[in-house]
């Protein structure tokens, strides 16, 4: 007796990467992310290869495994593929503190970010 099987929670022209432990406050990722959400793909890659956003090489690479899982894993195929959903959540934050005047600390926060994208394959031009 083994353990079952866990059903698939995409559907079945979906697939998705997520990366952890990005170096950056979700504040500034969603900035990055709500410029690829809806879009095609092609179009996604040709946006974050001109941001000027030191992250959107990171939201690139995720992009990229997306379509890779979409291409190699689910056989779809990639011209048709438009970014479906691409959100940011909360990580980890590591907590440093600051020599202040008179003796005192203030805290520093450096928080991580994680970001998913999920991408689905059209039928058709739209």
């Amino acid at each position: 007796m083994g353990k079952q099987k866990k059903r698939r929670a995409l559907g079945d022209h979906e697939a998705m990467a997520i990366s952890r432990t990005l170096r950056v406050s979700p504040q500034k990722l969603n900035l990055v992310a709500v410029t690829i959400r809806g879009r095609k793909v092609s179009q996604a890659i040709a946006s974050l290869t001109h941001s000027r956003r030191r992250i959107s090489t990171d939201v690139m690479k995720c992009l990229m495994s997306a379509v890779a899982n979409a291409e190699n894993n689910h056989s779809l195929d990639v011209d048709q593929l438009i970014v479906k959903e691409a959100y940011v959540g909360k990580s980890m934050t590591m907590k440093r503190f600051r020599p202040r005047a008179r003796g005192r600390t203030g805290p520093i926060a450096k928080p991580f970010s994680r970001l998913t994208i999920k991408v689905q394959e059209v039928e058709g031009d739209s």
